[in-house]
């Protein structure tokens, strides 16, 4: 829906409103459609895509924490040429905001991505550029080791996406201590924007096996229990980074987590894994997020952005009432 406060902006791209799904909690394609229309979302992010099909990770890929969840599905999916031939009509026709994901096991791998994403680049938005999925295995060394903790390869990856067509996102990751130092890195590199965060590592066992519950063995968590690392994360990089424009995302499930997240810095919001109990959570969180700014008598989205850097927000007078 378009907001009252006006459109909301990541940088060069204007969006509706700035509440956006996040990428693996919606499905490839126009799934959430049939609960809301994606067409009144700020945007939606798509699962993150591969230039080629992969499988994922084995069975079970899900179980339940108080508040969230804990997730090895691997990055399943068709591959990029099906998402174009399959997926990606649904998302137009529906007047969604599209913005795809990618990922790759290799540079070349995210290389080929973009290319392939640059045929279609007059549906898309923005390209989020998913450096940070706990459940991949980097191919060299054997190990869950992510793009997003290495300096050296977060430059790389993005140098390598330049061909995309359009804006793109660093998805980065909440574990490691150089978080700030990768999103600078990613910043110079071609990141219009940062998106803050992806799942933490985590893992439950079976107490009556001793084995991991998931099939992968660890798995990322997000829900609730991983909000608060957002806030800190996103506050962090906007305070060393200004003028990097954020999407914040984790743990959100009402307009005023977003708006905590706006507030530390976000210029949207991405909304995921509520989404799994309430598949109408994000458009009920627009909703919430415009209230509560009316409510603080917010005029634009910029006017929230970032004030726990500029001394928090200053109640402004109320309108005298005539009796």
């Amino acid at each position: 829906m378009n907001s009252s406060l006006g459109p909301s902006f990541v940088g060069s791209v204007e969006l509706k409103n700035p509440i956006l799904t996040a990428s693996g909690t919606s499905g490839h394609g126009a799934e959430l459609n049939e609960f809301m229309p994606l067409s009144k979302l700020g945007g939606v992010v798509v699962k993150s895509l591969a230039a080629f099909e992969w499988a994922g990770n084995n069975a079970p890929r899900l179980s339940p924490l108080p508040g969230g969840m804990l997730n090895s599905v691997g990055l399943q999916g068709a591959g990029i040429e099906a998402w174009i031939a399959n997926d990606l009509p649904q998302l137009i026709a529906c007047q969604a905001t599209v913005i795809a994901s990618i990922w790759g096991r290799n540079v070349d791998d995210y290389a080929r991505a973009a290319e392939l994403l640059a045929q279609v680049a007059n549906h898309l938005t923005a390209v989020e550029v998913n450096l940070s999925c706990p459940n991949v295995v980097n191919e060299a060394s054997g190990s869950h080791q992510m793009f997003a903790h290495d300096e050296g390869l977060t430059n790389l990856v993005m140098q390598a996406t330049s061909t995309c067509g359009v804006p793109r996102w660093a998805k980065l990751s909440p574990n490691t201590d150089r978080l700030v130092q990768i999103a600078g890195v990613a910043h110079e590199a071609g990141a219009e924007a940062v998106t803050l965060i992806n799942t933490m590592l985590g893992m439950t066992l079976d107490i009556n096996t001793g084995l991991p519950v998931l099939g992968g063995g660890g798995g990322g968590v997000s829900g609730r229990p991983i909000h608060a690392v957002a806030v800190r994360a996103v506050y962090d990089v906007a305070r060393a980074f200004p003028s990097l424009p954020i999407l914040g995302v984790g743990g959100v499930s009402s307009g005023v987590d977003a708006a905590e997240l706006m507030c530390a810095g976000a210029s949207a919001v991405q909304v995921g894994t509520v989404s799994f109990a309430e598949p109408r959570a994000a458009l009920r969180i627009v909703g919430e997020l415009e209230r509560w700014a009316q409510s603080h008598e917010v005029g634009q989205w910029s006017e929230i952005i970032g004030v726990a850097h500029r001394g928090g927000i200053v109640d402004k007078p109320r309108k005298s009432r005539r009796r």
